[in-house]
Formats: C-alpha cells, sequence, structure tokens
C-alpha cells in the first residue's frame, strides 16, 4: 500500500498545478543553454522569485531564502514558452515559511493559434517542468530574522 507521502512525492505528475499562480514570464533565447533549452538556473531563478512573493505576503514584509531541497527537472523549457509559477504553502514556523513551488509550460505544438481553447483563449493543456521546495526566513530591515505574525 502507498503512503500518502508517497502518493504526493514531487516525482508524481499532476494532472493540474498546485496552488496559486503567483507569476509568469516568457522564456527568452538570452536564457538558454548550448542544446538551446532554457537553463535549470534561470527557472530556479524564477521559482525563487515567486516564493518570496508569496513568503514576503504571509511574513507582511521582507524575507530570504534560506533553503531548497527536493528540486526535480521533469521536462525542458524551451524558448518563447510561457512559464507559470504556482506555490503553496507547506507550512509556517515562527520566523520560517516552507513553500512548494511547481514551474509550469503551456503545452504548444509551435502552432499557437492551432493550440488555444476558442472559449477561454487557454491552452488546452500545460506541462510541469520543475517543482521544488523552498525555505524562507522572516526578516527585519538589519537582516536579522523576526518572527512571522499570526493572524
Amino acid at each position: 500500500m502507498t503512503s500518502h507521502k508517497e502518493q504526493t512525492s514531487m516525482e508524481t505528475q499532476s494532472p493540474a498545478p498546485s496552488g496559486k499562480l503567483i507569476s509568469q514570464t516568457i522564456a527568452m533565447p538570452r536564457e538558454t543553454n548550448a542544446n538551446g533549452d532554457i537553463f535549470g538556473g534561470w527557472l530556479l531563478s524564477q521559482m525563487d522569485l515567486a516564493g518570496a512573493i508569496l513568503a514576503g505576503r504571509i511574513a507582511r514584509g521582507r524575507v530570504a531564502t534560506v533553503a531548497i531541497s527536493s528540486m526535480s527537472f521533469l521536462n525542458p523549457v524551451p524558448v518563447g514558452a510561457v512559464v507559470g509559477c504556482y506555490a503553496q504553502t507547506l507550512s509556517v514556523g515562527t520566523s520560517s515559511i516552507r513553500i512548494l513551488i511547481e514551474a509550469w509550460i503551456d503545452n504548444a505544438s509551435g502552432d499557437m493559434q492551432s493550440d488555444l481553447d476558442p472559449v477561454d483563449g487557454q491552452f488546452a493543456e500545460q506541462v510541469k517542468v520543475t517543482e521544488g521546495e523552498f525555505v524562507f526566513v522572516a526578516i527585519d530591515d538589519h537582516g536579522n530574522t523576526r518572527q512571522v505574525p499570526t493572524a
């Protein structure tokens, strides 16, 4: 029997993004590696920015990334893809915030018009390209750890 933790493993491909859409950007040619795919480091930075937005809202102020764990790169990102970063809070501690961040792209075949749903203008399918668990800590104006406000 598979445990709940194993079923929600980050290697499991879910049919739709988890969490809320925090940011979107277009993968540009300047961000490519020698194979013509987008650098993993660029993608990680987009995820870090999205996580910092959510963590900053929760902390009601400045945050810093202190750890990234369980990073999984699942699919390459082609130039021109719209990359959406989705985030959900996993836990909030005294000063830390743990967030799951997923990056998804529209699964376009190259003929952008034929891939669009005529009703809502969205692409028919999205593909998860990476996900990771990020830990942020709330800090004050001097860079010292502070408590995350409650309610």
